[in-house]
Order: structure tokens, then sequence, then C-alpha cells
């Protein structure tokens, strides 16, 4: 058996997260934290080199059994520490890898409890990686689960003025949202089959055993048919077994064919929603964004880059990976709301970054919006807008990493995010604002850069879908206009013109060595990926194929 390489991608920052935490040594931890995101960095590189782009399957499968409970006459339960690793998974691993390397770098403002901040900064790292590699929904939710903990304690500790509220708001926002998905989770899990592990259980196939389409067809028909007892039935969290329908039991509510109504929405359409309101929160979609303004400004700045660089992606992970495989035609036929919530998220961030003063809460908001052309790409169940859509969740995390990290360099010279407190810098700075022109006109869509590729196919896919009004597309488009007028107003007030600084004491050195490195690294990886989007686009064009191709009508 070769290296579980997955499980040490999530091992690795988990042991060096109790290592730092146990471990008394302030002045080295950070350059132990460090060492193991290179080491992890190097593991993802190894990783990239060795993927195979054709496969139309997860690779580098591992599996163990994890949990086997007997539910008497109901059958058994089975539960996995199950992982794998495809096109969409791999992009947002990677992305969490080096964004992960780049907070730690950029954490030398940190001067206070420094083992604790790291060990949890770590930690944090070990649950994304795990969210996007589980294929088990319950492992899935333990990671998800588990993400709540470091983010609350960081912002918490080390947040801001009203750090203490703003943490307890992200706190109780997932929560609520945890909750929705816990739901969802154990009715389809008692109401679906795994047939797989009910063929082992009754001895017609061995572990490790191919199961083709033949024999999953028969041992289908057969629990369809009831000719398998309940007590031989075995239930699982298996994401592959819970996304085929045919897996659901006739007697359950979530079979589409039950006929159970409750305020006219069968129990597949409750659960959709349920999930989909669950990941809404994470994303986060307007209405349910409130808390990540708050969570923005009072978080530390590397904080704020893996909040909106990673944490936010889990959200529209949790859509293309659950919600919408569980439920296809239930999404099918909610499509045309998503678009319309896709497009009230872009236009209202748009629209309230206009109004910020505050630096930070512009780049917040401006988070908002542009996620919002992530959800009207999916909207559009199209393999453009699908594709636009995961290229969006990648380019944002890099352009938004880099705003925010831009926002720090400032607020680490003058402790102020004031917009008006600042003007005509470029001349103290001129390297910083140079990397500062590349972010705002790579996050406003200007061709060229990587933010244009990722909002052009997102519209491009809700323009041509069959399942949305195009009208959402135009209406989405206008978020542009409003995205150049927010930024252009930024980049003209603060960098250009007369310079005038609102504290005559003010220092503005230019960026030094760690800066260029940390800021230029994530400009020119969005100049590449908007010269040469191929690099984002080959890897998940065939998750996006294979999952359309599969879509009931």
């Amino acid at each position: 058996m070769g290296l579980p390489l997955l499980s040490c991608i999530i091992l690795l920052p988990l042991i060096g997260s109790l290592v730092a935490a146990v471990v008394k040594w302030e002045n080295g931890i950070k350059h132990w934290a460090t060492g193991i995101s290179v080491i992890q960095l190097l593991a993802l590189i190894y990783a990239g080199t060795e993927f195979d782009h054709s496969a139309t399957s997860f690779q580098w499968k591992e599996e163990l059994q994890w949990i086997q409970l007997p539910l008497g006459s109901l059958g058994e339960f089975v539960i996995k520490y199950s992982l794998g690793v495809d096109g969409l998974s791999f992009l947002l691993i990677a992305l969490t890898g080096f964004i992960s390397f780049l907070a730690i770098i950029n954490s030398h403002s940190i001067q206070e409890k420094k083992g604790a901040y790291f060990s949890l900064v770590l930690l944090l790292n070990a649950a994304l990686m795990g969210c996007f590699l589980s294929r088990d929904l319950f492992l899935f939710y333990v990671f998800f689960e588990f993400m709540l903990l470091p983010m609350y304690f960081l912002i918490g500790i080390w947040g801001g003025p009203r750090k203490n509220y703003a943490s307890i708001k992200f706190f109780l926002y997932t929560l609520i949202g945890s909750l929705f998905i816990l739901i969802v989770m154990l009715g389809i899990s008692l109401a679906y089959i795994d047939p797989y592990e009910t063929a082992k259980h009754l001895g017609l196939i061995q572990e490790g055993q191919n199961f083709d389409l033949e024999a999953l067809k028969n041992i289908q028909t057969a629990i369809a048919n009831k000719e398998i007892a309940n007590i031989d039935l075995v239930h699982s969290f298996d994401m592959q077994a819970l996304s085929d329908v045919n897996n659901c039991q006739t007697t359950s509510i979530l079979h589409p064919n039950s006929g159970w109504l409750l305020n006219g929405l069968s129990a597949r359409m409750w659960g959709f929603w349920l999930l989909f309101i669950g990941f809404a929160i994470k994303l986060p979609m307007v209405p349910l964004h409130t808390w990540l303004p708050d969570a923005h400004v009072e978080a530390p700045t590397p904080i704020s880059v893996l909040l909106a660089g990673v944490l936010l992606k889990i959200g529209a992970y949790g859509w293309l990976r659950t919600a919408i495989p569980f439920f296809p035609e239930e999404a099918l036929e909610s499509a045309n709301i998503m678009a319309a919530l896709g497009t009230i998220s872009i236009i209202y961030g748009a629209y309230n970054a206009l109004a910020m003063s505050d630096l930070k809460k512009l780049v917040a908001y401006s988070s908002v919006s542009h996620m919002g052309f992530v959800l009207l790409g999916i909207s559009s169940f199209h393999a453009e807008g699908w594709q636009g859509a995961i290229y969006q969740l990648i380019s944002h995390g890099i352009l938004s990493s880099l705003l925010f990290l831009v926002v720090g360099v400032l607020y680490e010279r003058t402790h102020d995010r004031q917009i008006d407190h600042y003007s005509g810098i470029a001349t103290l700075m001129p390297r910083f604002t140079l990397i500062s022109g590349i972010a705002i006109f790579a996050s406003l869509g200007l061709p060229g850069f990587s933010g244009f590729i990722g909002e052009f196919f997102s519209l491009l896919g809700a323009f041509t879908s069959p399942y949305i009004h195009p009208a959402w597309a135009v209406l989405g488009a206008f978020g542009i206009l409003l995205g150049a007028g927010y930024f252009l107003w930024t980049f003209q007030k603060v960098y250009l013109g007369k310079t005038l600084l609102f504290n005559s004491t003010w220092k503005l050195p230019d960026l030094n060595r760690l800066e260029i490195f940390s800021l230029f690294s994530l400009g020119i990886l969005s100049i590449l990926f908007g010269i040469l989007p191929q690099l984002i686009l080959d890897w998940s064009k065939y998750f996006v194929s294979n999952f359309l191709t599969t879509l009931p009508y």
C-alpha cells in the first residue's frame, strides 16, 4: 500500500497544531508553522504533478471502516473515513494550502499567545482540507463543524475592539446553518440504502471488489421490490450513494413518488432548501451575509485573508458536492430563484461597497457581490456557467486575499482604515500602488486578469441557460459596473492626486521584501490565470461535464 497522501495533507497541519499548542517555543513557533505549511505545499505540488486530468472519478481514494452501528429492524449504519480528490476538490485544496501559507508568514503582527494562534491557524487548515477531501457526508460534517472553533477563537482573542460581538455572531450564524445541514443529513441517510455496503453485508461481493453497473441495478431492484429483509439493509453517509435517487427506499417521504407535502412543498424540496440555506450562510448570500463585514473588520489581517480566501468557498462547494447532487430535480426547479438570489447578492453587495468609508468593509461587501456571481453561474446548470462559477471561486480566493493584504499594509503603518484619511500615496509608496492597482483592476473584472474570466463565464452561462431567464444575467452584469465604480473611486481617492494624510506623523515606507513576495505572488497568479484560463478550467471540466450529463432533464 502506498503513502496515504490525502491523509498526510490533513494530518500534517493537525499534528503541527498539537505541537504548537503544547511546546512553549514563542520565538520559533512561527517558523514551525511556516515549515509545516511549506511541507504541505510540497505535498500538494507533488499531488498536482501526479493528478490524472482525464479521470472521471475520485483519485487516491482512502477508505477505512470507522463506525458500525446496528439499528435493529432498520438494518445497520456504516460510517467510513473516506477521502478522495477530483478536479474540483484539488483546486480548492491547492488554494487552501497557498492562502494558509501566506496567512502564516504575514502573521508578524501577532505578539501575544503566539503558540495558541499558530496552533489554531494550522487546525483551521486541517479542517478545511478535510472538508474538501471527504467523500463521506458524516466525515465532511465533522470537519465542517470543526472549522467553527478555530475561527471563533482567532477572531475572539486576536480581533479588534468588537471582537466578542463579531466572533459570537459568526459562530451563531454558522451553527444555524450547520443545524439545517444536520437535519437533512440524518433524514437522507435513513431514507437511502447503500447498495455496495448491502451487497457486502449479504456476502454477494467482497471488500474491494468492483461493483459494476449491472450489479448496482440488480441490488437496487432487489431493495425496491423488498426482496431483502430490512435487517440486512445497510445505511451509510457515502456521498455517491446519497446522490443516486434509486437508492431511496420507496416507503420514505424523500422518495420522489411519496406524495408527502408540507406547505405545498415535497420533502425533497424541503431537503434541498435546508441544505441550500445551510451552505448559503457560509458563502455568504444576501440576506444571510451580515456576519461577514463584522467578522472581517474585527479579525486580524491574516485571518481575514483565510476567511475570504478559503472559508467562503465551503458554501459553494457544499452546493456542488451535496445539495445539488442529492436533489438535482429540485435544484433545477429552483434555478430561477437561485439566480435571483445570486443577482440580489451581486447588486446589494456592490451598492453597500459604494457606501463604505472603511477599506476593510468595502472589501468585505465586494466579496458578497463577487460570490453572487458564483451562485448565478451555478444556477445556470450550464457548462459555461459552472466553469465560470468554479473559476470565480479560485479567482476570488486569490484577489480577496490580495485586497485584504493591501488593506493590512496600510493598517499596520497607520492603524487607520478610513478611505478619506488618505490621498496621493502613490508618490510615497510606488510599489504598493502598483500591486494595489493590479488588485483593484483585476477585481473590477478588467480583461487580462482572472476576475474577468470568472465573471464572464458565469454571466455567459446564465444568459444562455435553458433553465433561468436571461434577465438575471443582464442584471448581474450591472454589478460589474457598480464594482468598477467603488473600486475606481477608492483607487483615485487613496492613491492619486496630491499627497494628503489625516495624520502628518504617519510614516508610509514602501513594501518590504515579505510584503513584496506575498502581494506580488497573488498579483502574478491573477494575471497568469487571466491570460491562461485553461490552467484552472482544465482541472474542473471533467467534474462539470460528468455531473451536468446526469441531470434529469
